[in-house]
């Protein structure tokens, strides 16, 4: 169960692309309106401008899983607290996010019929 995603929620996406551009050396391979992505030595950064909307209160690695709604009852069953139910982001992609007791976020994702 690998982590190879953060997502950062950002207010002004132009200047989260700038940042990340300098910070990685390259620019990104999506670039929407809704979500910027950067793809880098096998892991993926992302720029979500409506993640604070969300709930996002800050940079949210997220774990890829075979059973998305399985691995997210546990761990609320463990005491996390669901902060996004199970969304389908497009691209066959789904994810959810939780936080644990000390606030920290914590994100899984899942390909459909993964």
């Amino acid at each position: 169960m690998p982590m190879n995603t953060v997502i950062f929620p950002v207010s002004d996406l132009d200047r989260g692309k700038a940042l990340l551009t300098a910070l990685l050396g390259t620019g990104p391979g999506i670039d929407e309106p809704y979500y910027v992505g950067f793809d880098v030595d096998g892991r993926h950064y992302g720029l979500d401008p409506n993640g604070h909307g969300k709930g996002l209160t800050g940079a949210v690695p997220f774990w890829d899983v075979d059973d998305l709604p399985g691995t997210l009852q546990s761990l609320l069953a463990a005491g996390a607290q669901a902060v996004q139910d199970v969304q389908d982001v497009g691209g066959g992609m789904q994810v959810a996010t939780v936080k644990d007791a000390d606030g920290n976020m914590i994100g899984i994702r899942s390909s459909a019929g993964s």
